[in-house]
């Protein structure tokens, strides 16, 4: 009678123990089924999150069934509870075990912010004032506190970012960005001029940046920046005044309404270099690394002028009755866009 009793507690814990085997098995096993989504999730786990309120948050956005099996899970496979800190994005498909992976590993989601060549330093503020999920810090700063803050302090903004697409997460502000770019810039200007060539007008890297912001502004077509730059460096070394328009503009600030008359380029300002030899004091824009390049590079020729075509191209002149002829030639179709270096009626200060 004993051994009967026996055998059927032990059959019936086996059984018990088999069943609750399945039971565990089957729960854990639902963690590695795709889970369905109409749309992409984001998950936000705030620093000192716990791995049990991690448990509870994946229930309640019904991204699993039951939190119980989660929390198991972190109990069994410690190393999978490591969770970090952070906002992530979940996808249709994915696993409630890929879930917790992305989130052990860091894997957060990624917001991007793009500053384009050409842009000034308030173009470049505006951005990242309207930017989501970027945390606002300077945004009631004036540039002096930026640029102090940057490492920079006392120097003029302009020119001094690198404009690229910039990635960042939701834990992250526009200072880390300005600082980012900041040193973006310093690392590309460092390296440009190390190799820069011969005989430059140059008497520093700043000043290779201030050239390199004008080509920015004065051309679209990439393959012409080295001419550009070539044209302004040959004058730069005959004494002649740049006579660009762009740094006309930059000069004029808000007053700037879409053109340029006969009277603002007589207007003397540290930016007209219709009225100024040399370069102006600082950048008037955000240059990329290929303008910075082609001021360091300068094209070779003679040409000393250049004259829009109307198409984003230029034609450039040898001589001021060459230059002055493809004015007449490429006014008849002149568009807003207009430029031409120098303007032909001006002085040449040769």
């Amino acid at each position: 009678m004993f051994k009967k009793l026996l055998i059927a507690v032990i059959c019936a814990a086996v059984l018990i123990g088999a069943g609750s085997g399945l039971w565990v098995w089957q729960g854990l096993g639902s963690l590695s089924k795709p889970v369905t989504l109409t749309e992409p999730v984001l998950f936000d786990v705030p620093n000192g999150t716990t791995f049990n309120d991690v448990a509870r948050q994946l229930r309640s956005r019904k991204l699993v069934e039951d939190s119980l099996w989660v929390r198991i899970y972190g109990r069994l496979f410690p190393d999978q509870a490591r969770i970090k800190a952070g906002e992530y994005e979940f996808t249709d498909g994915m696993s409630a075990e890929a879930m917790l992976s992305k989130m052990v590993a860091g894997d957060t989601k990624h917001w991007s912010v793009q500053f384009i060549e050409g842009w000034t330093f308030r173009d470049m503020r505006s951005a990242l004032a309207v930017t989501e999920r970027l945390e606002k810090l300077t945004s009631e700063w004036s540039d002096a506190q930026i640029m102090e803050a940057v490492g920079a302090e006392g120097e003029h903004p302009e020119g001094r970012f690198f404009p690229d697409t910039y990635l960042f997460t939701s834990s992250e502000s526009d200072l880390d960005l300005l600082r980012r770019s900041f040193r973006r810039m310093e690392s590309v200007l460092a390296e440009e001029w190390e190799s820069r060539a011969k005989s430059l007008p140059y008497d520093n890297a700043y000043e290779a940046l201030i050239m390199a912001s004008i080509v920015e502004r004065e051309t679209g077509a990439p393959h012409e920046r080295d001419q550009v730059a070539g044209v302004f460096v040959r004058r730069l070394q005959k004494g002649m005044r740049l006579q660009t328009d762009p740094t006309v503009i930059y000069g004029m600030g808000d007053k700037y309404k879409g053109r340029i008359g006969s009277k603002d380029l007589r207007i003397h300002t540290p930016y007209n270099t219709y009225r100024i030899s040399g370069l102006p004091p600082t950048p008037i824009a955000l240059p990329g690394r290929e303008a910075i390049h082609a001021s360091l590079h300068p094209g070779s020729g003679k040409a000393l002028y250049f004259v829009a075509r109307g198409d984003g191209t230029h034609k450039f002149s040898n001589t001021l009755a060459e230059h002055q002829k493809a004015v007449r030639a490429f006014q008849l179709n002149r568009r807003s866009d207009y430029r031409s270096s120098p303007a032909p009626d001006k002085d040449e200060n040769k």
